[in-house]
């Protein structure tokens, strides 16, 4: 009897009710698929399809995941620092998954702090550090579709965990048998005894009061009426979103009502990611119906926040993470010096692959910037190394182009709250003084040179599928000279680590001609990942660049 079958045989007797029938209707291949490996845990904690298995999200591998959690902190904090924050988003048994994290954590002597409702994930960073946790627990899996789900692990400062605290955790998880060892306790025995208690409202309104306090009008007064479409996309958003908006004076704000309620099916939009023009498009719908100055959609756990505007013929144009995020670096820049607010030796954090355009906005301004891995935990690294220093106050603003930012030092991890009120007074600021987004756009372009980025998700389900992107990314360290008819000038391989960052699977390439390629497995998905960066004159010229370079990397991918 093969490894996968014995293991099958073994779930068959021994898991929960709920997953029985699934199993019982397993063919060959489901099993193979659902048992050939244990969900993976990293520094992004657990994401996989939901379904019976040990490469899958069930309330085993919560449990299991939550056991070498518990035996980590037990190891490494004293038992009066044994607190865990936990929080959950809308998707299909996140609350489930909460609750079974919860207690196992309380009967491991931990006391596990959970939200009493859904939260997005920036409100458990605020918490672990609000509450003095050891590690914080977010069930989400962010913007991918409803099929998944995840487990995201949070250290004491309020950051996603380090490779070090993964490893460590993952080789507590894996001296576990997944029945065998977990301790757990009832989530309402738990409540009862007071090893598990709810996370006070007050955390929740100081979180908010945290971004308000992100505003930078000054004493200037702005005309706050203008006609905001919002979408939650069946997400945590729309509590905080709309409180932290209309106690800031922005009450004209439409919620897109066919997306406005918890849903983890996710009904209208298939992959609830505002980065894809398909899940903004009842948004945009809405929009045009009421004429509205501006469209904000966030992910279902509220990081990742994405906006459309209108143009001069009155139709509306998305705009992508990274224009979102200069813009947001020019406003905040321009406002606190205005103010006389920008800190002495102030710092810009981004990722590799965000615009290098980033940088020169930085630079006009008198900014440091500091280029991190692909990851929004190592901004909020870079943002504990500052405190650490002495001077969080350095820290401005980060983002990466996948629709994070920050502009504060109150979590460690990207906001779509903040995003989502910086962008509505940026907007309203810029159309106080005549201004549109777009004709701001414009206007940084040609200060600082056009540039195209853009991304290209290549998808490689299953076992078969996780080896074929290793081949990948072999051949791309095999020696390239040329790519798409550009010569590779420069090639970066960030495996072994370099400039100080840790190792990660991820290459860069500078070729000739003014453009860069960064080639990565993504951290959560079945997917690589290339980003191109193209300069060129004007946009016509950088699309038509970028469209030649797209097709020589698609031949990789098959």
């Amino acid at each position: 009897m093969s490894s996968i079958e014995q293991t099958y045989q073994r779930w068959l007797k021994e898991a929960d009710a709920s997953l029985q029938a699934e199993l019982k209707a397993m063919d060959e291949a489901a099993k193979e698929d659902a048992f050939y490996r244990s969900l993976a845990f990293g520094t992004g904690g657990l994401r996989g399809v939901i379904g019976a298995g040990t490469n899958r999200m069930n309330i085993h591998t919560v449990a299991k995941a939550s056991q070498g959690l518990a035996d980590y902190v037990v190891k490494h904090f004293p038992a009066d620092k044994r607190r865990i924050a936990v929080s959950y988003d809308s998707r299909i048994l996140s609350d489930e998954f909460a609750r079974v994290a919860s207690g196992v954590f309380a009967a491991n002597g931990i006391r596990a702090m959970i939200y009493p409702q859904l939260m997005p994930t920036p409100c458990l960073s605020y918490a672990v550090r609000a509450l003095g946790c050891a590690a914080g627990v977010m069930v989400t899996a962010s913007h991918n579709p409803a099929k998944y789900n995840g487990y995201k692990v949070y250290g004491a400062d309020g950051c996603q965990i380090t490779t070090e605290a993964a490893a460590e955790i993952l080789a507590e998880i894996e001296k576990l048998d997944v029945f065998a060892d977990i301790r757990r306790v009832g989530f309402e025995d738990g409540i009862k005894s007071g090893e598990i208690s709810y996370i006070p409202d007050q955390v929740y309104t100081d979180f908010v009061e945290e971004v308000k306090k992100q505003s930078l009008l000054g004493e200037e007064q702005i005309d706050k009426n203008v006609a905001i479409v919002y979408s939650p996309l069946n997400g945590t958003g729309l509590k905080p979103v709309l409180r932290t908006l209309r106690e800031s004076g922005y009450t004209n704000v439409t919620v897109v009502k066919e997306q406005e309620q918890p849903d983890g099916h996710f009904p209208t939009c298939p992959y609830p990611n505002p980065e894809i023009r398909e899940a903004m498009e009842l948004g945009l719908q809405t929009a045009a119906k009421l004429n509205a100055d501006l469209l904000l959609a966030t992910d279902p756990d509220c990081d990742r926040c994405g906006i459309a505007v209108k143009n001069a013929q009155g139709e509306y144009e998305l705009l992508t993470g990274n224009e979102t995020g200069m813009l947001l670096l020019d406003y905040i820049c321009h406002r606190r010096l205005a103010l006389g607010r920008m800190p002495e030796n102030p710092v810009l954090v981004k990722t590799i692959v965000t615009t290098d355009m980033g940088e020169k906005i930085a630079a006009h301004f008198g900014v440091e910037t500091r280029n991190v891995l692909t990851g929004f935990k190592f901004i909020g690294e870079t943002i504990g190394r500052l405190e650490a220093e002495g001077h969080p106050e350095r820290y401005i603003f980060g983002f990466e182009e996948s629709y994070g930012y920050l502009s504060g030092t109150y979590v460690r991890d990207k906001d779509a709250v903040d995003a989502a009120f910086l962008i509505c007074e940026m907007f309203a600021w810029h159309k106080q003084h005549g201004v549109s987004l777009l004709q701001k756009l414009k206007q940084l372009y040609a200060e600082y040179g056009y540039c195209l980025n853009t991304l290209h998700s290549f998808a490689f389900e299953g076992a078969a599928g996780f080896d074929k992107m290793q081949g990948i990314m072999q051949s791309f360290r095999s020696g390239l000279k040329e790519i798409g008819g550009r010569t590779i000038e420069k090639a970066l391989d960030y495996a072994p680590g370099l400039d100080g960052l840790p190792p990660s699977d991820v290459l860069k390439f500078y070729l000739s001609g003014g453009a860069s390629v960064v080639v990565r497995p993504s951290g959560t998905e079945p997917k690589l990942k290339i980003y191109l960066s193209i300069s060129a004159p004007d946009r016509a010229a950088a699309e038509k660049q970028e469209k030649t370079l797209a097709e020589a990397l698609a031949q990789y991918m098959k």
